[in-house]
């Protein structure tokens, strides 16, 4: 559990976190080079890559109710005095993404960009909800700590780099995928 606790946490820090920022980039991609870059297939790619991540959360969700038996905490924070956050983030979490089957609404950026925007509000939600029903049992305020606003600054530029440099790598690596095929025709 440990083991993927760390990966989770690398793809959340790496990946996850900079889609909004790729997917701006690939819908002002698509609106400048008109249809001069395949981004459908970019944009499948994503889909792909976020079903998956929410196939591994469910299945981690439910491999720690199961086995690690916290299940009061669970109960709690589903039926407590924050219910209303936790079913929030329940369902922009879990429910939302379950729409990236059907493919004609997974290829439109602007819906893909809007089950991005409430899969992060849903990450935000899952904080909230653990840090304030656990300062809702025991409140402890020397285990608060001040972040400073330059720090947020520094990790949102971060994000919309690593968004824009994975926009390129991915439309640069599906050109050369096509100029290959195209080479290959002939």
């Amino acid at each position: 559990m440990e083991i993927y606790d760390w990966i989770k946490k690398i793809i959340d820090l790496n990946i996850y976190s900079c889609l909004i920022p790729l997917l701006l980039n690939i819908i002002l991609i698509e609106i400048f080079f008109k249809k001069r870059f395949n981004t459908k297939r970019v944009l499948n790619l994503i889909r792909w890559f976020l079903i998956l991540y929410f196939a591994i959360g469910i299945v981690h969700q439910f491999i720690g109710i199961v086995f690690f038996s916290d299940k009061f905490s669970f109960l709690n924070r589903a039926t407590g005095p924050y219910s209303w956050a936790f079913w929030l983030m329940f369902i922009s979490s879990a429910v939302l993404p379950v729409t990236l089957f059907y493919k004609k609404l997974a290829l439109n950026p602007f819906f893909l960009i809007g089950i991005v925007f409430f899969m992060k509000i849903g990450l935000y939600f899952e904080r909230f909800v653990i840090i304030v029903t656990s300062f809702h049992r025991d409140y402890a305020p020397q285990n608060t700590h001040f972040n400073s606003i330059t720090f947020w600054l520094l990790v949102i530029l971060m994000q919309l780099l690593q968004g824009f440099f994975i926009a390129v790598i991915l439309l640069w690596i599906f050109e050369v995928i096509e100029k290959r095929k195209a080479t290959q025709r002939l």
